[in-house]
């Protein structure tokens, strides 16, 4: 591939120099000019949050020091648009090739098929990688070539593939710098002088840079995974890999992640460890949950924003800025959500059962519009990830196939003994309760008023009582179901009468919901009704480049398909393959 003038190897959620293609066809090709460019304007209402722009900081930074150390270093730039100043990287560096490596949100799709047909024009070579992935979302169709719609049968496709995902590349040994005189790097600004003082808390915990993610890969194998299986649901200790931040910054690739987790398996297998294998399984049944998030947005490119299930367009979502902010602030009055949300302000991080539990009482129990909480998950976790949370707030409100019973309330109550049962999570993040028995810790509002007395509680005061009770939250859900399915019948009948009068389809209009003026947001028009309460891209394929779905409504199954799908009959509780990925 070597030939004249060097190349640009565009760095993006891909920080690290092991198992990285693209670095390795750069260095392969000749010189290289390593480059990020940060650009959140192109990411719309999904522009890295605190906790993210605080990795991202502190993962460049390493990620720069390896690179120096190999005989080069990293360009940073500051953009409104990428692929421009790509343009102008070639153009003042002389670049004849650019390289980088897939992502598959629907904003960067676009993106990256603009910046091929941009830089092809120019005559500059393109060419981008998997790197992010075991297998390309195209790569795993059923029998007669279509993807699938459920998680148990693509999974199973994908550990039954007739070949094994590629094993990980070494990091180069040396690079050889191109010329980057006359592009010098922009100084730019990833967190304010107000959010430093809360990152500086992160930094106990947490050390980003693609090298540390090694070493936390190995103390997971080498400690909690034999356990996994016993220990991943108890939110009061460090039981899980706490990969997911890694993962989605690209400082560890899921191919090394799947490739030495295997290596386990086979090991205990040969031993008889029984516990092991189960362990890895379950272990690398959340790698698929993640490689399915992929994939599902590969093939639904709008599942960020649209349920995938077309009743749920229907459901009368609870607009209540007041619940919404109780909810953000953990004064729900119901310990483990209100533990689970302190925790995930003061630390970027949750536990992916308490993200089930803080997650479904938002939608079922406060039924507020499902968007509202994966943007502020977006905005606040160390590990937000587009796919993935978006796939783990559809399985939540019930709008994936094989997503769980949108009907059915998990009481935090039961659901606090089951996963804090000595109360140990919730008076670590709920100091006003620390003094409270065991035996009333998950509900307050029962114990006697001695208790609460001795304990220093007033609810109410000090403590909240319920925002809603559970039982009155069953009843209005129920009314509210029942108001979908209705409107749902009365749409489907308009749209047929509609064509047999030889008017065509009939379009709904819908009151849109916008994000809460509070957290500074703002939405494009979505077709869903509301509850007052108080361009088609086209590219030329290459087995080893990128596919880029079309965005027109065709991707999407059409309006008769969605609406015919009863997820009063298909779904199925699946409460194993919570897609709520953090690992």
């Amino acid at each position: 591939m070597s030939g004249g003038g060097c190349s640009i190897v565009w760095f993006r959620r891909d920080l690290r120099l092991e198992d990285n293609p693209a670095l390795a066809a750069g260095v392969r090709a000749g010189s290289v000019i390593a480059v990020f460019i940060w650009a959140p304007e192109e990411e719309g209402y999904y522009c890295p949050g605190r906790v993210s722009r605080w990795w991202i900081k502190k993962s460049l930074a390493h990620l720069d020091s390896s690179l120096k150390k190999l005989g080069t270093s990293l360009i940073t730039k500051r953009s409104n648009d990428s692929v421009s100043s790509l343009l102008q990287l070639v153009k003042s560096t002389g670049a004849t090739r650019v390289f980088f490596n897939h992502l598959y949100d629907p904003i960067s799709l676009v993106r990256d098929n603009r910046a091929k047909e941009t830089l092809s024009a120019e005559g500059v070579s393109v060419c981008s990688f998997n790197a992010d992935l075991l297998y390309e979302p195209w790569e795993v169709i059923d029998d007669e070539g279509r993807p699938f719609s459920t998680f148990s049968d693509f999974w199973e496709k994908c550990l039954t593939m007739p070949y094994d995902p590629e094993a990980p590349l070494l990091p180069p040994k040396r690079i050889i710098s191109g010329d980057a005189s006359r592009c010098p790097s922009d100084n730019f600004v990833f967190e304010s002088e107000l959010e430093k003082g809360s990152n500086a808390l992160l930094a106990r915990a947490w050390s980003p840079g693609w090298s540390n993610a090694d070493k936390a890969l190995t103390t997971f194998i080498n400690g909690p995974l034999i356990e996994y299986s016993k220990n991943r649901s108890k939110a009061d200790s460090a039981t899980t890999s706490f990969l997911s931040p890694r993962l989605h910054f690209g400082e560890v690739s899921v191919r090394k992640v799947f490739h030495r987790i295997r290596t386990k398996q086979t090991l205990w297998a040969n031993e008889g460890n029984k516990a092991g294998e189960e362990s890895v399984n379950l272990f690398l049944k959340s790698i698929g949950l993640r490689e399915f998030s992929r994939y599902m947005s590969f093939y639904h490119p709008y599942s960020h924003e649209r349920p995938l299930l077309g009743q749920l367009k229907y459901f009368p979502w609870l607009v209540d800025e007041g619940y919404f902010k109780a909810w953000r602030q953990g004064r729900t009055g119901y310990p483990l959500v209100d533990a689970g949300m302190r925790e995930l302000w003061a630390t970027g991080w949750l536990h992916d059962r308490i993200r089930v539990v803080v997650s479904s009482f938002s939608v079922k129990v406060l039924q507020l519009p499902w968007t509202w909480g994966m943007k502020y998950f977006w905005d606040t976790l160390l590990d937000a990830d587009l796919e993935s949370d978006a796939l783990g707030w559809q399985f939540i409100t019930g709008t994936l196939p094989d997503g769980c019973e949108f009907l059915g309330i998990d009481n935090p109550q039961f659901e606090g003994y089951k996963f804090d049962p000595n109360g140990e999570y919730v008076r670590r993040w709920l100091p006003e309760l620390v003094r409270l028995p065991t035996e009333w810790i998950h509900h307050p509002w029962d114990a006697p008023e001695s208790v609460l007395q001795a304990a220093g509680i007033e609810l109410g005061s000090n403590y909240p009582f319920p925002i809603v009770e559970i039982v009155a939250a069953k009843e209005r859900l129920e009314e509210a179901l029942s108001q979908m399915w209705q409107l749902e019948a009365a749409a489907r009948s308009a749209i047929e009468n509609g064509m047999e009068e030889g008017h065509g389809d009939s379009t709904d209009e819908f009151v849109p919901i916008a994000f809460p003026q509070a957290m500074h947001m703002e939405m494009e028009a979505n077709n869903v009704p509301v509850r007052n309460n108080n361009p088609t891209i086209t590219a030329i394929r290459r087995y080893e480049d990128q596919i880029v779905p079309s965005m027109s409504s065709s991707f999407f199954r059409n309006e008769d398909e969605e609406t015919s799908v009863d997820i009063r009959n298909s779904v199925v509780d699946s409460r194993a393959e919570v897609p709520i990925i953090s690992m």
